[in-house]
């Protein structure tokens, strides 16, 4: 069964744990199963190496005197056999050796041609295996180099009980360094976690900090730092969103039951009077239709279930339409828009390209300066055409730009009643030029006015 809701302390000591007894158990494998097969390899590579020396050494002065110092220092038995009698025995009585007065190790070799051959033969007396590694030194001379290939010696078991006595001490420092390790790896990530449970209990007074060396515990902390920074600004943005909000429906409707009390009470039987009251009932009423549509619009925007329809029109005859529809706050508010352009045909989609360049518009007009001017400008490049549309306000700061695009953002921090549009038309805007993966952006100073921008394709004619 899988364990659940293990701390990360206690996770991580486990699989050290068991890494340690695993790593553990392998070398016990190893040491049980393979040591003999290991050991035998090593032993035939051993004596295959002292019978190359004993037949380089074979016609010496000195020859049996340099048997007996080979046989003494490598521990090994050596026997000559010479037209068939033996010649020379080590005198180096080992496990390895064969009994005096019985040649057991005779076979067939000497009757083979082969040069060398490698057996196994039983050794009676001490009820062990020997391997031998015959050699021909001439054709009436053979050479036995044997060992015993069962590590039974005092040595070996002496090894074998200390090596008991090391697991069993690697045992317990593998509990101890385990244990260690992952408190020191699992204490900055606990700490991460229990701030991170006291942001989600409304505690937003939080630092993310610990005190670690490891790189990516130290990236994590950096992550969360930038990611409460952010969540403390959109928490910001929400409250401001729902002070907007609530003010935006609250003062038409706050002015549509004043002016019906009013024409109801006072101004019922005054035509002049009552169709005042009643054009503002209306004006207002509209004020609040349009801000239900452009939340409805940017709803869809966001959630990209608004399929856009390109056509190719003339971005010039749109612009001048646009403005046309601006002749009565021209007319009667003194605004003035300045248009530098000339015809020329994009691919857009057609009803979506007016609402941005309307929306842009209505946020010039509300930040535009005391003279009032607004600039519309089309430049046309090789394959785009690009719609600059700038006010002459005080601008907009680099902080300022990341977050001008969110509904209901003020940079003044004070939110104002807009003179035109419902306070969510950048946000819109963002979201049509998005859905479009179109180039816009903002080019500001401060106190030197804003130009928003966004560019088009090109349409054929």
């Amino acid at each position: 069964m899988k364990a659940k809701n293990r701390s990360i302390h206690t996770q991580i000591w486990f699989f050290f744990l068991l890494f340690s007894i695993f790593l553990l158990f392998f070398i016990w494998v190893i040491q049980v199963l393979f040591f003999d097969s290991y050991y035998e390899i090593h032993k035939t590579k051993e004596l295959k190496d002292m019978a190359a020396k004993v037949k380089d050494g074979y016609g010496n002065a000195d020859f049996y005197d340099f048997l007996d110092d080979l046989s003494y220092e490598e521990g090994i038995c050596i026997d000559i056999e010479k037209n068939g009698y033996n010649a020379y025995r080590s005198f180096s009585f080992n496990r390895g050796c064969m009994i005096p007065g019985k040649v057991f190790y005779k076979n067939d070799f000497p009757e083979s041609n082969e040069e060398v051959k490698a057996y196994k033969i039983d050794n009676p007396k001490f009820n062990n295996e020997i391997l031998v590694y015959g050699v021909k030194l001439d054709t009436k001379t053979f050479a036995y180099v044997s060992a015993s290939i069962e590590p039974l010696d005092s040595a070996t078991v002496l090894l074998r009980k200390q090596f008991i006595i090391i697991s069993l001490f690697a045992l317990g420092l593998a509990v101890l360094v385990s244990y260690v390790l992952s408190k020191q790896i699992s204490k900055p990530i606990e700490e991460l976690s229990k701030k991170a449970s006291n942001i989600s209990q409304g505690d937003h007074q939080v630092a993310f900090s610990s005190d670690t060396n490891i790189r990516e515990i130290q990236q994590l902390e950096t992550s969360l730092n930038e990611m409460h920074g952010e969540f403390e600004k959109t928490e910001e943005l929400r409250r401001d969103l729902m002070a907007n909000v609530s003010h935006d429906l609250k003062t038409p409707l706050t002015m549509i039951r004043a002016y019906a009390e009013m024409v109801r009470d006072l101004t019922y039987k005054n035509k002049k009077k009552r169709e005042e009251n009643l054009n503002v009932i209306v004006e207002e009423t509209e004020r609040l239709s349009n801000l239900v549509d452009d939340i409805l619009t940017l709803s869809s925007l966001q959630s990209e279930s608004v399929e856009l329809e390109d056509t190719t029109f003339s971005i010039h005859d749109m612009i001048v339409s646009t403005i046309q529809k601006y002749e009565v706050l021209l007319e009667k508010e003194g605004y003035h828009f300045h248009y530098e352009g000339k015809e020329v045909l994009v691919f857009a989609d057609k009803k979506r390209t007016e609402q941005v360049i309307y929306n842009i518009i209505n946020n010039a007009i509300n930040y535009t300066g005391d003279d009032k001017n607004i600039y519309i400008r089309l430049l046309e490049n090789k394959d785009t055409v690009r719609i600059e549309i700038e006010d002459t306000g005080k601008g907009i700061s680099e902080e300022e730009k990341k977050h001008i695009w969110t509904k209901y953002y003020h940079s003044s921090k004070q939110h104002k009643r807009n003179r035109v549009g419902t306070g969510l038309g950048l946000a819109i805007v963002k979201n049509i030029l998005d859905n479009y993966h179109l180039p816009y952006g903002i080019e500001s100073k401060d106190k030197n006015g804003t130009i928003f921008y966004f560019e088009l394709k090109k349409g054929n004619k």
